[in-house]
Order: structure tokens, then C-alpha cells, then sequence
């Protein structure tokens, strides 16, 4: 089927954010838990499948990213300091854990999926998704099968994390947006303003998701020497989840069905995988740390780290500890998967 042609950035924008809310209207309409994330997420995916053009627009995506980093910075309080001195356990078992996932899902890869060696250790490796493309394209490595599957695990683990953690007993508000009182909008345009100025100099020290990064770096700041006490009003928030979810859904644009097949089941295996994996992990380290497993569980899932962010912000997760992690494990694999890769 031909649909038309949406051939600006603006339109094609525009068109996803509209999908992306029909997505979050059928999600609050059947109770699912996250709706404003999950439904545009699942809605985008089968738009972009079905052949519509989908995408964000750089500087929205930028925009979102800068207010939910302001949100999950809002969850910094003194309490949260005095466990950061137990975290480096948390991240030497993340070493373990990326080595060990990577290790069991190369050998399911070639034995049950037939991928060749060098394309199932990059469909392997649980995030880095652009490093580990380039890598697909500089070792001609079948790149569309590993972009699909690596599609099909970050779509899989933000649909799949939310209910386990229900299922671990984590309670989910009806809202998503944080609880307190609305910051004045003077705080709010200060704080975005510093954000993005810290953004611009992690930019150029390379700073995974710098403007996420900065922008939660500035409100924890604000929020932990109480110059700027408040959370960011629904209206702001709401929206911001929404784009997330649309985005997680573009990585499904141009993908046809026929391409979809050839790492769909792949993907999903080692999703399954990599819970199982990371739920083991977790049990000791959570009892270690004195934090619920289920906390532990979404700071140790492979997903995207803007996503496991946000979504850890949601369930009420400590903040500055998902995001450590998940940068933790984007070092980690920075070194591992060239290494892994050499021995071949």
C-alpha cells in the first residue's frame, strides 16, 4: 500500500506525534501501565512497519530530552547520597553481566538463528546501538539483521520491563508525571537554560545523551541544595513522555515486513535472555545494597538509556543510580565489543 508522501521534516514529525497520541489515548483507554510511553511506542512501531514514514525532528527530540532530564533530576534528595558509596558493586556486576549476555546470546545467535560469528556479537551486545552499527558497517557484518534485532530488543524490554516490576511489586501511579508542588515557570526557563549550556560542553567531552545527562545534573543540583524545589508541571512532563515513546517507535521506519522476519524471533530470544540474565544479577545485588530488586532489575535492563531513565524515574527508582549504571554498561561495552571482536 502507497500512503502519501510526507516528505518534510516538519510533516513527518508532525504525523508521528500524532500517531505517537493515538498510541498513548489506547493505552490510558485499556489501563496499561506507563500508557504516555508505552502506547505511542507500540503504535509508531506498527506505523512504520506498515510503510508510513515516521520520525523526531532533532530538535524536538532535544527539547524532550532536556525536560525529562529536569524530571529524573527532581528524584535527587539527601537520602540517595548516602548509598552512592555502595554503588561500585553494582558496577562491577554490570561488567559481568554485559560480558556473560553477550557470551550466552552469540553462542544462541550462531547455533539456533544462523548468524554468522562476527553480526551475532553485535546483535549481541545490549545497548550502544550506534556504536555497534558502525562497527556492523565497518566489519561488513550483516548490518540490517543486527539493526533489526538490536530494533527489536529496545522495543521489546520497554514493553517488558513495566510489568515485571508490577509483577515484583513496584505500584505504578495513575499519573506520570512526578508528585508536589509545580515549579514557577521563571525556575523552569533558568534550569533549561543552564541545562543546555552544560549540554553543549558534555557534547563535546562526548557525554552519552548529553543534553538528558546535563539537564539531570542541573535539576539534582537545584533540587539537592533547594534553590529550585518543585517538580516540572504535567503539562511539560506529559508531553515529553510521549515523544520518547514516539521515538522508541521510529526505529521500525523503512523496515518491511520481510526484513522484520529475518530478526524478530532472534530479537526477542535474546530479550528473554538478557531479563533472565539481569533478574539473576540483580537478586544478590539488591540484597547487597539494601535496594528492591525490582529497582535493581530496571537499572541492570539492556534497554535505551534515555528510556530506562525515564522509566525508572517513573517507578520511583533512585535517579543518579539507573543512570550510572546505564552509563556504566555504555563504557563497558565501549572496550568489550572491539575486544570480543579482535579475538576473532
Amino acid at each position: 500500500m502507497r500512503w502519501p508522501q510526507f516528505t518534510t521534516p516538519l510533516n513527518v514529525t508532525a504525523l508521528t506525534v500524532l500517531i505517537g497520541s493515538v498510541g498513548a489515548a489506547i493505552g490510558w483507554l485499556i489501563h496499561a501501565p506507563i500508557y504516555v510511553l508505552l502506547g505511542p511506542a507500540v503504535m509508531v512501531s506498527l506505523a512504520g512497519l506498515a510503510g508510513l514514514p515516521t520520525g523526531i525532528a532533532p530538535q524536538l527530540r532535544n527539547v524532550c530530552f532536556v525536560l525529562l532530564g529536569l524530571t529524573v533530576g527532581a528524584g535527587f534528595d539527601r537520602d540517595a547520597l548516602g548509598t552512592m558509596i555502595r554503588w561500585p558493586l553494582a558496577f562491577l556486576a554490570i561488567l559481568v553481566l554485559t560480558w556473560a549476555i553477550m557470551a550466552a546470546s552469540r553462542a544462541m545467535l550462531t547455533r539456533f538463528f544462523d548468524f554468522d560469528r562476527r553480526s551475532a556479537l553485535l546483535a549481541s551486545a545490549p545497548g550502544h546501538l550506534s556504536f555497534v552499527i558502525a562497527l556492523a558497517a565497518d566489519t561488513q557484518a550483516d548490518v540490517g539483521r543486527v539493526s533489526v534485532t538490536q530494533s527489536v530488543r529496545l522495543l521489546s524490554l520497554t514493553l517488558v520491563v513495566p510489568f515485571i516490576a508490577i509483577a515484583m511489586g513496584v505500584e505504578l501511579s495513575g499519573s506520570i508525571a512526578p508528585a508536589g508542588q509545580a515549579m514557577p515557570l521563571i525556575s523552569v526557563a533558568g534550569l533549561i537554560v543552564v541545562a543546555v549550556l552544560l549540554g553543549l560542553a558534555f557534547q563535546r567531552l562526548r557525554v552519552p545523551a548529553a543534553l538528558l545527562m546535563a539537564a539531570m545534573v542541573v535539576s539534582g543540583l537545584g533540587h539537592l541544595t533547594e534553590a529550585t524545589p518543585g517538580v516540572l508541571p504535567a503539562w511539560l512532563v506529559t508531553p515529553a513522555y510521549l515523544v520518547l515513546g514516539a521515538l522508541i517507535g521510529t526505529r521500525f521506519s523503512g523496515i518491511t515486513p520481510a526484513r522484520l522476519t529475518s530478526g524478530l524471533w532472534a530479537g526477542v530470544a535474546i530479550t528473554v535472555l538478557a531479563v533472565v540474565f539481569s533478574a539473576a544479577m540483580a537478586l544478590p545485588i539488591g540484597v547487597a545494597l539494601g535496594m528492591p530488586v525490582a529497582h535493581v532489575l530496571i537499572a541492570f535492563a539492556p534497554g535505551g538509556l534515555e528510556t530506562m531513565i525515564a522509566m525508572g524515574a517513573v517507578l520511583g527508582v533512585v535517579p543518579g543510580f539507573v543512570a550510572a549504571c546505564h552509563i556504566t554498561r555504555l563504557m563497558v561495552l565501549s572496550v568489550l565489543v572491539p575486544v570480543m571482536l579482535g579475538r576473532r
